[in-house]
């Protein structure tokens, strides 16, 4: 392929890969789209050829994408009349290949697509390749309050010494933390256990090989290696609903494991008895050892973390107040969090502008949006009043006492922090004010803020209030 042609052609697939991943989200455009690459064109037949790292992985595009993929190339690239999807040469067939994952950033699960033949130390002492993101440690695991208990017992389960439960099933929200967990067991574990046997997949892979192994009369296979791991560890294990056969084997893989005195973690985005479509037998058993619940992250954890992150781009200075603007506005998870703060870096490294309020604003309005929650100005004039024991109609009058004028301040403040509203906009809810008294209020509490421990005491307490 010529050079040109070449990097036309890496274009397309840029712009078709992207166009696939919103089609058929992120979970199976990074298992089945992503591993994809792009191999011999000839422009004489009009032929493409589209590589994946296994059979399995290349079998299932071909049944299942092919139509979508050979649309999309025509559409894309004039001279492509054909593709043809295969395994990249030189790979060795699929019994033959470890599990291997991908990440694309913090708390984002591997994407395997493979057989359930995990590689480990053995007696022949080749190396262990499980399919763990090496970012994904516990030394990387930012703690605070609201996943304590998961970080210590995710730990505990790591350990030499044996567990005083399994399974241990991690619960959590979208970005929280859950899959790094897993990771950081899975790498603790193996430091610990340099000769164990260590598998990781979703609950949905688990199906997927599951169903390959039964019509590929394997399943006594399957069950082997299953079944001859030390540790288990399977993510999104709400999306084994409705499969009964599979739920069926997964129950008697967890017996079996716990009968030999093995480890086993789960994680999903709901409790054990909330998953709907699961046999009674597999709720038990997976809510039998301890379910360890990851909350949201609050703000002070949402900073911690943004800092932790600072040091991969120093000496790259972030002021505090974007630190502090990120983590009480960006609140819906710590995966759009980070992700949030990436892009902004991004952005002014690439145009050699400083990181700053303005550009954050700027730059991460669509993150920005769909994280606000629409807190009106009504309801801050209502909350603050309510804080401060003043009377409503004291946000919009004259009155100059002290006593409502700071509370009066702090409201703009707040409005001006929580919601859209411009100065102007702020200033006629307050009574008609003109917009350079709301700016005046801003810095004022912005400034009192760093100095009086009192006054940011109470904008902390308000803020957790209206974010609540």
């Amino acid at each position: 392929m010529e050079d040109q042609e070449a990097i036309d052609l890496a274009a397309d697939w840029a712009d078709i890969s992207q166009g696939l991943r919103k089609d058929l989200g992120h979970q199976l455009h990074t298992q089945w789209i992503r591993p994809i690459q792009l191999g011999k064109f000839c422009r004489d037949s009009g032929t493409l050829e589209l590589f994946l790292p296994t059979e399995f992985s290349a079998n299932w595009v071909m049944d299942r994408y092919h139509d979508r993929l050979s649309l999309a190339w025509k559409i894309a690239e004039n001279g492509v009349r054909n593709i043809k999807i295969a395994v990249h040469p030189g790979r060795r067939k699929i019994a033959d290949l470890d599990l291997r994952g991908g990440d694309d950033g913090f708390g984002h699960r591997a994407a395997n697509d493979s057989k359930l033949a995990m590689e480990s130390i053995g007696d022949d002492g080749f190396t262990s390749s499980v399919g763990l993101d090496p970012s994904q440690t516990f030394a990387a695991f930012v703690t605070g309050t609201t996943n304590v208990l998961a970080k210590n017992a995710a730990e505990r389960m790591s350990r030499t010494e044996q567990p005083q439960f399994s399974p241990l099933y991690l619960k959590a929200a979208t970005g929280q933390g859950k899959t790094h967990l897993l990771h950081a067991i899975g790498h603790s574990y193996l430091q610990a256990h340099p000769r164990a046997r260590i598998f990781y997949c979703s609950a949905e892979r688990f199906m997927v090989e599951f169903v390959q192994a039964l019509k590929s009369n394997e399943m006594i296979e399957f069950k082997a290696r299953l079944r001859g791991f030390d540790l288990l560890l399977v993510d999104d294990i709400q999306f084994i609903i409705g499969k009964a056969s599979a739920q069926e084997e997964l129950l008697y893989t967890i017996d079996a494991l716990l009968a030999e005195g093995k480890r086993l973690v789960f994680a999903a985005d709901r409790a054990p008895q909330a998953l709907d479509g699961v046999e009674p037998r597999l709720l038990s058993r997976l809510s039998m050892g301890l379910v360890a619940d990851i909350q949201a992250a609050d703000i002070e954890l949402r900073k911690e973390i943004l800092e932790s992150k600072l040091t991969r781009f120093a000496p790259l200075e972030v002021p505090a107040d974007v630190i502090e603007f990120l983590a009480r506005t960006i609140n819906r998870n710590v995966r759009e969090l980070v992700g949030g703060l990436n892009k902004l870096i991004a952005y002014a490294q690439l145009t050699g502008q400083e990181v700053s309020l303005q550009l954050a604003e700027e730059q991460l309005t669509d993150i920005l949006s769909a994280n606000r929650r629409r807190i009106t100005i009504d309801e801050i004039q209502r909350t603050v009043c309510q804080f401060y024991r003043i009377d409503r109609s004291e946000m919009s009058s004259k009155r100059r006492a002290r006593a409502v004028v700071r509370p009066r301040q702090v409201a703009m403040y707040l409005a001006k922090v929580l919601t859209p509203r411009s100065y102007p906009e702020i200033g006629r809810k307050f009574g008609g004010r003109d917009h350079s008294t709301v700016i005046h209020a801003v810095r004022l509490i912005e400034d009192l803020r760093q100095r009086d421990a009192d006054m940011d005491g109470d904008v902390r307490s308000l803020l957790r209030q209206l974010e609540s």
